[in-house]
């Protein structure tokens, strides 16, 4: 046993005013992070696509540090989930709107993608608002951990409602 808890009480998905959608997020160690940045910043759903990690692995639940039990995740056709959103659908890409820049509505969804390949454009298509942390102008790394960058897109987030 890794732990036993008790499962958040399901509540509607579409009544959550902020969502966080992962594109095939595939490390558990940054699922587990997300799940605990959602909790720490009050969302309290997250929406996968069906080939992102299970929350249910153990690397998750430990990341997680209990989170995992405040914060319901959902598997679906993330195709078919944003194509039905009627929310603004925001996503981190490199090349976005700067986030000093950002109206930040009262609900949407925040689209992030898998570690190496980003937002697939089939999903892609689906943003209405692209966002993109800036970084040094002489920086060496190309781009943030999907963590990371969660971590500071939901704390520009919560500044600003």
């Amino acid at each position: 046993w890794l732990a036993v808890f008790k499962q958040p009480k399901n509540t509607a998905l579409d009544e959550a005013c902020w969502v966080v959608a992962l594109d095939d997020v595939q490390d558990p160690g940054n699922m587990g992070t997300i799940l605990r940045l959602c909790d720490w910043f009050g969302i309290s759903h997250v929406v996968c696509s069906l080939d992102t990690v299970d929350r249910f692995n153990p690397k998750v639940v430990q990341s997680s540090m209990g989170s995992i039990a405040r914060v319901q995740v959902h598997y679906v056709s993330l195709d078919q989930w944003l194509d039905a959103q009627t929310k603004p659908i925001f996503g981190a890409v490199l090349d976005g709107q700067s986030l000093t820049k950002v109206i930040w509505p009262k609900q949407g969804v925040l689209l992030m993608g898998n570690e190496g390949q980003g937002i697939r454009p089939q999903r892609a298509r689906y943003i209405t608002d692209h966002l993109s942390i800036s970084g040094a102008p002489s920086r060496g790394a190309e781009s943030l951990n999907v963590a990371m960058a969660t971590g500071i897109l939901l704390h520009q987030w919560h500044l600003n409602q």
